[in-house]
């Protein structure tokens, strides 16, 4: 997997960064995502996430993660032409994850659980996002947030 991660803040560790990459990559293979796949991790401030959440969202407060998948191609979408004997493989960008470290250190605290172990399971939570899970039916809820519990279970991000 193509990772990139960007901190807004300027104050994220080396220790976290490995923790969202080894973790994304963990994730990935967990559920069998192919190697040419590119995703990008923003982190940021409760204020950023608040400007980001009202404006796509319209949701006028800050939130703890927010996913944007990138959408599968279109009709209207210029193909790209490679001669017929190549194997070179075009790498599927999946989308965007964009974390608030403010609601990280809060939700943790509140939660009575570490700071690293929240930042994961955000991480996770928006991962699954891109890849097409998510908890708006009662059924589909059930589906994400079990996988989602497998994963940092099994990488042991456990509560």
């Amino acid at each position: 997997m193509d990772l990139e991660i960007y901190d807004e803040t300027k104050q994220v560790s080396q220790e976290w960064i490995e923790l969202i990459t080894k973790l994304l990559e963990f994730a990935g293979n967990y559920i069998k995502l192919p190697e040419n796949t590119e995703m990008s991790v923003t982190l940021m401030d409760n204020e950023k996430i608040h400007a980001i959440n009202k404006q796509y969202r319209g949701v006028d407060k800050p939130t703890d993660v927010i996913s944007f998948a990138i959408e599968e191609e279109t009709d209207d979408d210029t193909p790209i032409i490679m001669p017929e004997d190549s194997t070179f493989v075009l790498p599927k960008n999946i989308g965007d994850i964009m974390v608030s470290l403010d609601k990280v250190k809060e939700q943790a605290a509140y939660l009575g659980h570490s700071e690293e172990r929240e930042l994961g399971f955000l991480v996770v939570h928006g991962f699954l996002h891109l890849n097409g899970y998510d908890h708006m039916r009662q059924e589909d809820e059930t589906v994400m947030f079990n996988l989602q519990r497998e994963i940092l279970d099994a990488y042991g991000l456990k509560k």
